[in-house]
This record gives C-alpha cells, structure tokens and sequence, in this order.
C-alpha cells in the first residue's frame, strides 16, 4: 500500500490522527526526526484511539535513515509552493507521501533531495495558508487508495 511520511512532525495530535488514518486504510505510516514530541506523550495517545496497535508506524532517525530503509521508487512532497495538484498523479503502491512540520512545510532541501520525484499541492482557495497537517495527508491518502478501487477495503 501507500506510505505516509511526516518530516520533523511537531504537534502530536495530527501524528495521532495520522496513525487513525493509516489503521484505517492499510498503510505505513513514517515519522522521520527529530521529532517536535515522544511518542508516550498523551495527546498523540488520545488523537490515535485504540488505533495504535492497529498502525504500521516507524521512527526513522532522520531522512536519510528513512531513505536507507523505504529504498522508495517515487516520493512526492506536498507544498504549497507547486502548480501541480495532487490530482494529477497516477498513485502506485509504495509511494512516499511526503509532508512537512506544522507549521513551516517542508524545507528548500527536503523539497530538492534526489529522491523527491514530484513536488505536489492540494487546491485551496486564495488567501489561505494551508491545511492542517493530519486532514492533508488524510485528502492525499483517500485519493491515492481512491484511484486503486480502495484495494481491501470492505
């Protein structure tokens, strides 16, 4: 399936969320440090429910451990900084869905490493900053598994 990552995640209320999303669609989920919080902390604890033995979930170090242990095909980053939607790519299973700390986004050289295939946007209307990070990685991951016929879904 599909593997979300979360770069340098700093609220763990959206991590919680995030292991809710991924308990609920059959995907990876990939936090790469440092991390702005400890994975006891309650309020990631909260945001997941009872989901989290129900998660795949690993903490990679930092990127580049994180790129040493996904060898990814196709990784594509979500920023506000593109023209190209989220829309317009052909999901494969076992893309990287690459998203940045609250509340900066992805930085110039996670944006320009080698293993970034694409740099993505979702549609919002103007004068708007972004969307919070958990509903984002929610909207990509649905349309991702949307265009596999969501694949082991009941």
């Amino acid at each position: 399936m599909f593997r979300l990552m979360f770069f340098e995640p700093r609220i763990p209320q959206n991590t919680g969320n995030a292991i809710r999303l991924v308990a609920g669609t059959g995907c990876e989920l990939h936090l790469v440090g440092p991390l702005g919080f400890d994975m006891s902390e309650p309020k990631l604890k909260r945001a997941g429910l009872d989901y989290h033995d129900l998660a795949s979930v690993t903490v990679h170090e930092n990127l580049s451990a994180a790129w040493d242990a996904l060898a990814p095909t196709r990784v594509f980053a979500y920023t506000a900084h593109s023209s190209t939607f989220h829309t317009a790519v052909d999901y494969e299973p076992g893309d990287v869905l690459l998203f940045g700390p609250e509340p900066t986004g992805l930085p110039d050289d996670v944006l320009g490493d080698s293993h970034v295939t694409d740099k993505l946007r979702i549609p919002m209307i103007p004068g708007r900053r972004s969307l919070n990070l958990a509903n984002a990685a929610a909207v990509v991951m649905y349309e991702a598994w949307r265009q596999h016929g969501f694949a082991g879904s009941v």
